[in-house]
């Protein structure tokens, strides 16, 4: 049982209001009422008895921004009776609610009689402002992407006309009433290469785009069926171009907390960046090692290696390092989804004996 300190702000006022007195400090409020309006005089706290309230702020002259929506338990506008200031946001009744109401002079009187209660305030308060801070800040990191994706729109454009240029050319001859059905048949299959190119070209910026601070759809699955499935998939795709891929050790049967579709595409990336880093064929390699909590998997190549210009800037987006295709997302969203994982990417290189990207996965508790 917690001791009384630890108690909220409604089992104290319970505790020491009659049931009179939880009647008058009670007020209730319509769904969509305005509680009060930032720049009104801070004279009071509110704890929630029952429905929801939210917090919104401007950011601008003109636009309001919600900072939380909170329910029963909680309480606000504790920060304007603290400083004696003017209150710094609006709170609004989400839905019908109902709510103590405590004075400044009554909240201080609360806080004397029970100093716990103060260490509890400064928890939520805190809790509350580490939230705020994390949303604004995933808000600014995905405000930047988007402004990445905006700066290199010419370069987007530019690597979708590419295989639109293709498939226009492949459909013409496709068409043709006197084209041979062997060269259609070639047509057909290269307006579909093109096709795949491009969807997985819009997965990229999808992926890249993707909004942060979301949590992961994490499941428990045995790595090494898992990895085995990867596997069969990848040589079916890269047999044509006279590159294999090979295990070095078998995948450890051991469980890993995963976004199974998610953490193909790192396979993907790092396994087709090999391929086209050796054009004329060649040998990749997937090595794995428990040590501790952490998976660690090798992707190696027998490749020319990575040029040293190039190896500090790998995982930024949009660093294509002179590939034909692509978007150049592809290495930084390994990097996210590695991250997402709880785990580390990196690369290594010796001249002229190909690159190693190696990536952690941390391990289930």
């Amino acid at each position: 049982m917690s001791p009384p300190e630890e108690k909220s702000f409604t089992d104290v006022l319970r505790q020491e209001l009659s049931e009179r007195e939880c009647a008058a400090h009670l007020r209730q409020f319509r769904a969509g009422e305005t509680i009060f309006a930032a720049g009104d005089v801070g004279d009071g706290l509110y704890v929630i008895e029952s429905g929801r309230v939210q917090i919104a702020a401007m950011v601008d002259r003109t636009e309001s921004r919600p900072l939380a929506s909170i329910g029963p338990g909680d309480f606000f506008g504790e920060m304007a009776v603290l400083d004696d200031a003017p209150r710094s946001a609006t709170a609004t009744a989400e839905t019908d609610t109902k709510a103590f109401y405590l004075s400044r002079d009554e909240m201080l009187q609360l806080l004397k009689r029970h100093p716990g209660l103060a260490l509890t305030l400064i928890r939520e308060f805190s809790a509350r402002m580490r939230a705020v801070n994390k949303k604004y800040l995933d808000e600014i990191i995905q405000g930047e992407r988007l402004a990445v994706v905006g700066r290199s729109a010419h370069t987007i454009v530019h690597d979708f006309k590419n295989p639109l240029i293709v498939i226009g050319l492949a459909a013409e001859v496709a068409g043709g009433a006197a084209t041979p059905p062997s060269v259609r048949q070639k047509a057909r299959d290269s307006i579909s290469r093109q096709v795949d190119r491009m969807s997985h070209m819009l997965n990229e910026l999808i992926e890249f785009a993707r909004p942060t601070g979301r949590q992961p759809a994490m499941s428990v699955v045995v790595f090494a069926p898992y990895l085995k499935g990867l596997v069969t998939e990848l040589r079916e795709e890269i047999a044509a171009h006279h590159v294999t891929l090979e295990l070095a050790n078998p995948p450890p049967e051991i469980e890993v907390s995963i976004e199974p579709n998610r953490l193909a595409r790192v396979f993907y990336n790092l396994v087709h960046n090999a391929v086209e880093a050796m054009p004329a064929g060649g040998k990749i390699t997937l090595h794995f090692l428990v040590k501790g909590r952490e998976l660690r998997v090798d992707v190696s190549d027998t490749g020319s290696g990575i040029a040293p210009g190039i190896a500090k800037k790998l995982f930024e987006p949009f660093a294509t390092h002179g590939k034909a295709q692509g978007t150049g997302l592809g290495l930084s969203i390994c990097k996210r989804i590695v991250e997402d994982h709880g785990g580390r990417i990196w690369a290594l290189s010796g001249s002229g004996k190909g690159a190693t990207f190696s990536f952690t996965l941390a391990l289930p508790k």
